[in-house]
């Protein structure tokens, strides 16, 4: 299904890894794409090969690695890259960005701003000190027009071209149905949300329990346990949720639901693979040394259990895997905690 670009203008894709790739191809049924890639060797061979991880990208894109130039010529940017980087990012795009622009990120993170947080325990943080990718636009640029994509997106299907669906969330109606507009073809489907906050948090904490279930099929077992972890983990996610202001209802649809069973259930998952290595007895640091691509799920747990010390309430999972990592417990001691959890209600938080 091809549409017309109103703006006549091409859209930006910023960040040349699988998911931006992934993107940037689907974008391009549409209309014509700028993408960017930072280093300037990885533009050229993309240019010249036109082959990204083995993924052919689609006539309609050209590459650059003049973050300016894309910012110049397209009105529409999606920001994709890790959430590791995304701060530097967003300060280089605010020399050039203007209140006309419309950002739609694909970056599913939470970072703390606060300098030293991570070597200090005593140094408290609060929500406030928490942000999201849409809040780092939001403070740092003069965009105004700000959403973020969501959604059971595994990159390697997308590229595969797989039917698939994304949530696009945004308080502002043009920005969900330009998104809708330029993303929506007849193998990937496009819904709305004007929860932002509750969108951007459900593709941030569904990576928590990414590891966790991974962590499962690591030790062999099977889906009874994996379907136990994950309507567990989605009560979780809403309580940490509700901790972090966001309303239950965007838990419950296609970026929540939707997105918790694909990443709890595929080696696709960055998050699921970490959990799966922990697992099989390897080490959290091997494994980190050795991915190419970052699993946000990890930074995510420590943000989330520093957050909680001043909040009246437990995240037996989180808490759990939060453990794991700092080496104080194994993963089969983690599980055996979790059997053992108080759980007496089933459903409590409608």
């Amino acid at each position: 299904m091809n549409s017309k670009n109103t703006y006549n203008k091409p859209v930006g894709v910023i960040g040349a890894g699988s998911f931006g790739t992934a993107i940037a191809n689907i974008l391009a049924k549409n209309t014509d794409v700028i993408l960017y890639a930072r280093n300037p060797e990885i533009a050229k061979q993309i240019s010249l090969s036109r082959l990204l991880n083995g993924v052919e990208m689609n006539p309609r894109i050209s590459l650059t690695n003049d973050l300016k130039y894309v910012v110049e010529n397209c009105d529409v940017l999606f920001p994709i890259v890790p959430s590791e980087n995304f701060p530097a990012l967003i300060d280089e795009l605010s020399h050039f960005l203007k209140p006309y622009h419309i950002l739609i990120h694909g970056t599913k993170g939470l970072m703390v701003l606060k300098e030293g947080w991570e070597n200090d325990e005593d140094l408290k943080i609060s929500k406030e000190d928490v942000y999201t990718m849409s809040r780092l636009i939001r403070e740092r640029t003069l965009a105004v027009r700000i959403g973020c994509l969501a959604g059971p997106n595994l990159a390697k299907e997308l590229a595969d071209n797989q039917p698939a669906a994304t949530v696009v969330a945004s308080h502002f109606d043009e920005v969900i149905s330009e998104g809708q507009r330029l993303l929506r073809n007849d193998r990937f489907q496009v819904y709305g949300s004007k929860d932002l906050l509750g969108i951007e948090l459900t593709g941030v904490l569904k990576n928590i329990i990414a590891i966790a279930a991974g962590a499962l099929s690591g030790m062999g077992y099977g889906d009874n346990a994996r379907s136990l972890l994950i309507s567990r983990g989605m009560i979780e996610m809403i309580y940490l949720g509700q901790m972090l202001g966001a309303n239950t209802q965007a838990f419950l649809g296609l970026a929540g639901i939707g997105d918790l069973v694909a990443t709890c259930s595929s080696k696709l998952s960055r998050n699921f693979t970490v959990g799966e290595r922990l697992g099989k007895g390897e080490k959290l640091s091997d494994i980190v040394t050795s991915m190419e691509e970052t699993a946000e799920g990890i930074n995510t747990i420590k943000i989330i259990i520093r957050l909680m010390k001043d909040y009246q309430m437990r995240a037996p999972i989180t808490e759990s895997l939060d453990r794991v990592i700092k080496g104080e417990i194994t993963i089969e001691e983690a599980l055996r905690f979790l059997m053992k959890a108080p759980f007496n209600i089933d459903i409590d938080f409608m």
